[in-house]
C-alpha cells in the first residue's frame, strides 16, 4: 500500500489542520543527519579505527588481492606468461580434475585421493579435535586454585605460541625410526607404544610416519596437543560469565558437579559451541600443506593418507598451474557450502546461527 503524507501527520480538530508526529520528527532528524552523525563518531573514537588499517591492508593483500590468480582455473596452463595473458580454456581444468579426461586420469585418481585424504584429516580433526578444547574449559573452571589453574592454562597454551617446524620437529623426534646399522633406538614414544603393546616392534624400529596407517592419527593427536588449550580461551571465557546464581539454584536442587555441567553449564554455553563449529566447519577444509608436508618429507608411503588437497596442488603448480588453481577453488568452494550448510541447519535447529 502506498503511503501518504497524512499517515505521517497528527491532525490537529481545533485548528483545523495537521501538525507533525514529534517521534517521527525525531527519526527525520536522525535519518537526515546519519551521516554527518558517522563522520562524528569516526572523528571521535579515530584511535581505534587506526588500529583497524592493518588488518584491512591484511585482508587486502593476502585475501582479495589473490582472488585475481582463480582466473589461472579457467585459463590455460602456462606458467610461463601471466595470468593476464593467458587465453580462457573454459572449464576443461575442472572437467580434467573431476571426470579424468584426456591426459588428466592420472591427476584426476591423485586429485580425488587428495580430496579424501583432507575430508578425512578434517573430519577426524572435527570430530575429536573440537569438544577437546570445551572439556579443558569444563575441567578448568572446576579448578579451585588460581594459581594451579593459571599454570596448568599457561602449559597447554605454550605448544600453540611454537612454530609449526618446532612442532613437528618434536613429533618426529619422538617418533622415529631406529637403525640397526648404527644401533640408534627408535623415539621415546614409540618405545613406550612397543613396551604398552600397542604397537609391534617392528612398526616401532621402522618409524610410525613411514606406515600410512598411523599418519593420521599421528596428525590429529599433534594438532590437539597443539590447538587444544589455545582453543580453550573462549569456551572458558563463556563459562566465567555465567552468573552464580544458576549454580546455587542447581545445588538447591540437590544437583552435583556432573548435574551441574550437563544442565547449567553447556546450556549457557551453547551459542558460543554452535558459532564455535559453524566457524569450524568453514575451515574444515582448509588444510594448510606445510605441517603436512613437514611430516611426510622423504616419505612416499605416506603419500596414500597424507596427500591432501593443498600439498597436491602446491605439487604440480610448477606444471600445471591452472590444474592447482582450479584444485584450490574447489576446496574453497566446498568449504563455502559447508558453511551455508552448517550455518542453515543450525538457525534452525538451534535458533542460533552465525549469520
Amino acid at each position: 500500500m502506498k503511503r501518504q503524507a497524512t499517515d505521517y501527520l497528527i491532525p490537529d480538530q481545533a485548528a483545523g489542520t495537521y501538525r507533525e508526529d514529534p517521534e517521527q520528527a525525531v527519526r527525520d532528524d536522525v535519518e537526515k543527519h546519519y551521516w554527518l552523525n558517522v563522520g562524528r563518531t569516526i572523528v571521535k573514537d579515530w584511535r581505534l579505527y587506526v588500529m583497524l588499517v592493518p588488518m584491512l591492508l591484511v585482508f587486502l593483500f593476502w585475501r582479495y588481492m589473490p582472488m585475481y590468480e582463480l582466473l589461472g582455473s579457467f585459463k590455460v596452463d602456462d606458467v610461463v606468461k601471466p595470468v593476464s595473458e593467458q587465453y580462457f580454456k573454459g572449464f576443461s581444468n575442472f572437467k580434467g580434475l573431476l571426470l579424468g579426461t584426456g591426459t588428466y586420469s592420472g591427476l584426476s585418481t591423485d586429485f580425488w585421493r587428495a580430496m579424501r585424504n583432507t575430508f578425512l584429516l578434517s573430519f577426524y580433526g572435527l570430530l575429536f579435535g573440537f569438544p577437546m578444547p570445551i572439556i579443558l574449559a569444563l575441567f578448568f573452571n572446576e579448578i579451585r586454585s588460581n594459581a594451579a589453574r593459571s599454570a596448568l592454562q599457561v602449559m597447554t597454551y605454550l605448544p600453540k605460541f611454537m612454530s609449526t617446524v618446532v612442532m613437528t620437529s618434536l613429533v618426529v623426534m619422538l617418533i622415529k625410526q631406529g637403525s640397526a646399522a648404527s644401533n640408534t633406538p627408535p623415539g621415546i614414544l614409540s618405545q613406550a607404544l612397543a613396551s604398552l603393546g600397542l604397537i609391534s616392534a617392528e612398526t616401532a624400529q621402522n618409524g610410525l610416519l613411514n606406515n600410512p596407517n598411523y599418519f593420521r592419527a599421528i596428525y590429529q593427536v599433534s594438532g590437539i596437543w597443539e590447538t587444544a588449550g589455545y582453543d580453550s580461551i573462549v569456551f572458558f571465557a563463556a563459562i566465567i560469565a555465567i552468573s552464580p546464581t544458576s549454580y546455587e539454584a542447581a545445588q538447591i536442587d540437590g544437583a552435583g558437579k556432573w548435574a551441574q555441567m550437563r544442565y547449567v553449564v553447556l546450556p549457557s554455553i551453547l551459542s558460543t559451541i554452535v558459532i564455535m563449529l559453524i566457524t569450524r566447519i568453514g575451515s574444515m577444509l582448509s588444510i594448510g600443506y606445510e605441517k603436512v608436508l613437514l611430516l611426510s618429507e622423504g616419505r612416499i608411503a605416506a603419500y596414500q593418507t597424507a596427500e591432501v588437497v593443498s600439498t597436491f596442488a602446491w605439487r604440480i603448480k610448477g606444471s600445471q598451474s591452472g590444474l592447482a588453481s582450479a584444485a584450490e577453488m574447489m576446496n574453497n568452494v566446498i568449504g563455502m557450502l559447508l558453511v551455508i550448510g552448517a550455518n542453515t541447519i543450525a538457525r534452525k535447529a538451534s535458533n542460533v546461527s552465525l549469520y
